[in-house]
Formats: structure tokens, sequence, C-alpha cells
């Protein structure tokens, strides 16, 4: 789908690169400040993220299981960011309020993850917490939504969109 936007708007590439690129290392950067403050060291947090496709084997599997979660996680944060660009296309709302439909879309992001793609992972499952999912929501907001839609709206080049 994206690939149709960009061969359109040469603009579509841009934006998508860089509000994935933004809200990857915004995300990645709060999750080791927050998981480090909890204990868990970076290297985990990332074979944790590779345990989606790896399961429990992501544990032991030293860098490369670092790396693959890394990359993971960039390639969550690229699709994030090309289905907020593509829907911005026919919902020009979604430019004109960047940061109400930012915040909204971090929120929206944040329970599609927890709540349909990490429980059809490979990755352990934990007890819910209210305190995780507030921190994850607030996140997900700051370092997720509100940079996409930012960035989005940045490279918008619709006439239908005000500025």
């Amino acid at each position: 789908m994206d690939s149709v936007i960009a061969a359109r708007n040469p603009k579509a590439s841009l934006a998508i690169l860089w509000a994935g690129l933004t809200c990857g290392v915004l995300d990645i950067t709060a999750a080791i400040v927050v998981y480090g403050f909890f204990g868990l060291p970076p290297t985990r947090l990332l074979q944790g993220i590779a345990a989606g496709l790896l399961g429990a084997r992501a544990f032991e599997g030293g860098l490369g299981a670092t790396l693959l979660g890394l990359f993971c996680h960039f390639f969550i944060a690229f699709c994030a960011a090309a289905v907020y660009f593509a829907a911005s296309r026919q919902f020009s709302f979604l430019i004109n309020r960047a940061f109400l439909c930012g915040a909204l879309y971090g929120i929206a992001v944040y329970f599609f993850m927890n709540r349909i793609v990490v429980p059809l992972s490979a990755a352990r499952k934990y007890p819910f917490s209210l305190k995780m999912m507030l921190i994850g929501v607030a996140i997900h907001i700051f370092c997720v939504g509100l940079p996409i839609a930012i960035v989005t709206r940045r490279y918008s080049t619709s006439p239908r969109v005000a500025r």
C-alpha cells in the first residue's frame, strides 16, 4: 500500500522514513530507560522483542537475537508510520488535528500491540499490571503516535490539508 502512495508522492517515502525512524528511536530509548529502571538490561529487552518470533530461545541467542529484536522493533515502527500516512491520505483530519490524532493513534498502537500482536506471538505472556500499562500508554502517546503524526503532517502536500 505505501509503495503505491510513494509512487504518486515522492514525499511519502520521506514521511514514512522519518516518522518510522523517529518513532523507533524514541520508543526504544524510552523502553530502555523505563525497563532499565526496573533492572532489565537493553540486551534482554531486545531479545524479549525477538522472543515474539523465537520464543524463549531468543534469550540464548546472543547478539543475533538482540539484533533481530532491534530489527523487529524498527519494522513495527515503520509499519505504524506507513499505516498512519496511508490513512492520512484518506482522512485529512489526521493531518489537520495531528496532535489529538497522534495521541489517540499512540494509544491505539499500544492496545493493538498488547492485545493482538503480543498474544499471537511466541513471547512470554506477563500478568496484567496497571502501572506498566499506564507507562506503556504514555510512551506510545509521546514516542509513537505524536512523532508519527507530526512528521506525517510535515511532509503532507495534499491540497485539501490546511496548515
